[in-house]
């Protein structure tokens, strides 16, 4: 996802007009300097409090999905699970759903889509899957809109207005296609749906000396069938920018390694599903960047592999 952000500078005039008196009412404290700044489908500002406490404040739209999710990031947090910790719940401010967590910064991105690489994203995204299994809060939908294909809004994609008045001429008609196949593909699944992680790519993670230092992004938890949750995560694992695809070799020991971690073997639904939900996120993502005026270039490996991966879904 494009995030614009900015760093290290002190806090006054630049932050929203509601944030100092928040993190007084909420942290007990005043915001001295921003150590962070990002903003996509969030904002996230890093602080740093009179004093020297560093937080992270996130606040998003609220369509009702923040408070499951922070509910579940503290489950994990509170169980050991490299996550940052929430330190407080969700409030509302306005039309925005604000919470604050602890600062988690450091670690390196671990780059590649080999199947080794895929077996470490393989290893956590299993962890992290155990530990929300027995977690209980209401499912946070809708889901993310690049793994929202059981939406009920009239056509093919998900509603979103800014996308929905651009020009869809420019989306490739293979993406069209491929997008319809994968659609009528998982909707037909009877599978249950589990909570997990929607957006398990490299730049969400964080590594120190080889082990998993911390995974962030937990806005974007998704009310799915476990295998296509895994399915997604074996094809974002390495995406660090626009849309791409693993090898298909990297797709396999992702899904190989977490069915060996969890110690069950997909069925043959599970397998055609986790396979379908593989092309999702990127045939969204190439719309997306159509969308927005992007060069065909990049996509290449994405329409390369469309054709096998719909096979293997039998899509």
């Amino acid at each position: 996802m494009n995030v614009s952000g900015r760093n290290g500078y002190v806090a006054g005039d630049d932050l929203p007009g509601w944030l100092h008196g928040w993190c007084v009412d909420h942290l007990g404290d005043e915001p001295v300097a921003v150590l962070f700044e990002a903003r996509s489908m969030s904002a996230v500002f890093g602080l740093r409090l009179a004093t020297g406490r560093e937080v992270v404040v996130k606040a998003r739209e609220d369509d009702g999905r923040a408070a499951p999710c922070v509910a579940a990031q503290a489950h994990l947090a509170d169980r050991g699970f490299p996550c940052a910790r929430p330190i407080t719940s969700v409030t509302g401010v306005g039309t925005l759903a604000v919470h604050a967590e602890e600062s988690r910064p450091g670690g390196e991105l671990l780059r590649g889509d080999s199947p080794d690489v895929a077996a470490r994203y393989a290893a956590v995204f299993a962890r992290l899957m155990t530990g929300l299994a027995d977690v209980t809060v209401s499912p946070p939908l809708p889901n993310p809109r690049w793994i929202r294909w059981d939406h009920t809004d009239p056509g093919l994609w998900p509603s979103i207005d800014d996308l929905d008045r651009r020009d869809q001429d420019t989306v490739p008609a293979y993406v069209v296609e491929a997008a319809g196949r994968i659609r009528e593909r998982l909707l037909a699944t009877g599978l249950p749906r589990v909570l997990g992680h929607a957006d398990f790519e490299a730049q969400n993670l964080r590594w120190r000396d080889g082990r998993i230092w911390a995974v962030h992004d937990w806005d974007s938890l998704a009310w799915q069938p476990e295998a296509a949750l895994v399915g997604a995560a074996s094809a974002v694992f390495p995406k660090t920018g626009p849309a791409l695809l693993p090898p298909i070799a990297g797709s396999e020991a992702f899904l190989a390694v977490y069915q060996d971690i969890r110690g069950r073997r997909f069925t043959t639904e599970e397998q055609k599903v986790a396979w379908a939900a593989s092309l999702w996120p990127a045939a969204h993502d190439v719309r997306w960047e159509a969308l927005h005026g992007a060069p065909p270039g990049p996509w290449d490996v994405v329409r390369a592999q469309m054709a096998e991966r719909l096979r293997r879904a039998n899509a």
